[in-house]
Formats: structure tokens, C-alpha cells, sequence
């Protein structure tokens, strides 16, 4: 299985890397101005967090056309995330309670993304701004006390977005979302 990460500039890119490694991918680091058709034989894509507010600040390389173009799952990490909201229509802003380090986030809809795992689970987070308005297309997944949207899913595509981060150690169950998100993958 091939999966791209295209990486935003976040600072924990590698670690999403090699937790995809480790679950048996074929996973590949690329740069998010690199041309569509050259990672169009991916099975799926992994937009990675990125440098501080640039969730906020505009556009991530080429992700939109990355976006319009995918058929196969795509995961956003927290910059990644904020900006798969924006691009459908949401919003993101400044985080009322910015989150750093470890946080409790409760599991509304299980989905395929937190198939088989508990309802409350410790994350891992890292963020200054976060998504204050889900698309029209999609639905919200997770919630924490001091962040509306830590998890949403499109109705219609097997697009994904986390604002916490997965392939840190530190999140209970993070290598079970990236494989429960890898077996999305055709």
C-alpha cells in the first residue's frame, strides 16, 4: 500500500512516516508543492500538521488540488485538518484554550476511524487554532472540553481530519487510527 505525507512543515512529519512504516506501508514524505500526478498512484494520502497559524493563514502548497482531485482516504493533522476545513467551507480561528500536551477527548461516532476503540481516550495535542465551523459536508467524530472539532469525517469521501496528533507516542490508540485509517484504502 502506497501512502503519501505531505508534509506542511509540521514538526512530528517523520513521526506519521514511520508509524506508517511500522504498520507496513509503503509511505513516502513529499512536499506539498509537488505535483498532483506525481503521487497520483497513491492509495492514500496523509496531509501533516504544519508550522505554527499556518492552519490559519492560507493555502498549504498544492493540498486543495490534492483535495479535489483525491479518490483514495486522506487524513489532515491538525494544520492539515484545519485546512481540509477551510477548503470545504468551514472556519478556523484562534483556539480559545489553545492545547498543549496530554488531553481527554470523548468519541461521539466510532466511524471507521475509532472502529473498535473506547469512547474516551488521551491525546496528544499541539495547537494554537483549531476548526470553529464544520463544512456543510461534514460531520464532527470527537470533542474535547476546550475544542469542539478534535475529529470529523466527510459524509461522502473517506476524508479525515484530526486536530490532535496520532503518531505520537503519547496518544493511547494512535497506531490503531492510522491503521484503521489505512484499511479505508482500496
Amino acid at each position: 500500500m502506497k501512502v503519501y505525507v505531505v508534509d506542511n512543515g509540521g514538526q512530528w512529519t517523520h513521526r506519521e512516516w514511520r508509524t506508517l512504516r511500522y504498520l507496513g506501508a509503503e509511505a513516502e514524505i513529499v512536499p506539498n508543492t509537488i505535483p498532483f500526478e506525481e503521487i497520483s498512484d497513491a492509495d492514500a494520502l496523509v496531509l501533516s500538521g504544519g508550522a505554527p497559524r499556518v492552519g490559519l493563514s492560507g493555502e498549504l502548497g498544492n493540498c486543495g488540488e490534492y483535495l479535489d482531485r483525491a479518490l483514495v482516504p486522506v487524513l489532515g493533522i491538525c494544520a492539515g485538518h484545519q485546512f481540509m476545513a477551510r477548503h470545504f467551507g468551514g472556519a478556523c480561528e484562534p483556539a480559545r484554550v489553545p492545547e498543549f500536551g496530554r488531553v481527554e477527548i470523548q468519541v461521539a461516532h466510532r466511524d471507521d476511524l475509532f472502529k473498535n476503540l473506547p469512547a474516551v481516550m488521551v491525546v496528544w495535542e499541539s495547537h494554537n487554532d483549531e476548526v470553529t465551523a464544520v463544512p456543510d459536508v461534514f460531520e464532527v467524530l470527537a470533542s474535547s472540553g476546550n475544542c469542539a472539532v478534535q475529529a470529523m469525517r466527510h459524509r461522502h469521501q473517506p476524508f479525515y481530519g484530526l486536530q490532535f496528533h496520532p503518531e505520537v507516542e503519547h496518544t493511547e490508540y494512535g497506531a490503531q487510527i492510522f491503521q484503521n485509517f489505512l484499511n479505508l484504502a482500496p
